[in-house]
């Protein structure tokens, strides 16, 4: 069998990597890039939701969802009808860097399939499609605190 997990996490070290450095100058560090991707896409979405859309656990997203906040590109505001519930904003400073974040994810797209069709580019992301949605079943069932059986 292929390495394909292999291929696909080095393949998201180096892209990490780059935009790690690339967004220096931001203040955005450790992928916290990613957070504010989210955010922006989804204002008003809750740290729960957006952990499991990012796949980390609540801590990791806790801590970077407060870097964000620290440095001004979100806010966290209450909930109109349960006040226990704090939604996710991108601020100005967050509504600016926004569109650098997304034109670096547009350019490493078009690096990556280059040399690829159209066709060839539609099949890549519906079988990666696929292997998310099977490494998702595992992802929940660990989350829960079970243990996979190989």
């Amino acid at each position: 069998m292929k390495e394909i997990l292999r291929e696909i996490g080095m393949i998201a070290r180096a892209l990490d990597s780059i935009s790690n450095i690339e967004f220096k100058e931001y203040d955005l560090t450790k992928g916290q890039y990613l957070y504010l991707v989210r955010i922006c896409e989804n204002p008003g979405i809750i740290q729960e939701k957006l952990a499991e859309m990012i796949k980390v656990d609540r801590t990791t997203a806790s801590r970077a969802i407060k870097k964000l906040e620290i440095n001004g590109f979100i806010e966290k505001k209450e909930d109109e009808h349960n006040k226990k519930i704090k939604r996710l904003f991108p601020t100005d400073k967050g509504k600016i860097v926004f569109p650098i974040i997304k034109r670096e994810n547009d350019y490493s797209n078009r690096i990556a399939l280059t040399g690829f069709s159209e066709r060839e580019a539609e099949i890549i992301f519906h079988l990666l499609k696929k292997i998310r949605k099977n490494i998702e079943i595992d992802w929940e069932f660990v989350k829960k605190g079970n243990k996979r059986n190989y």
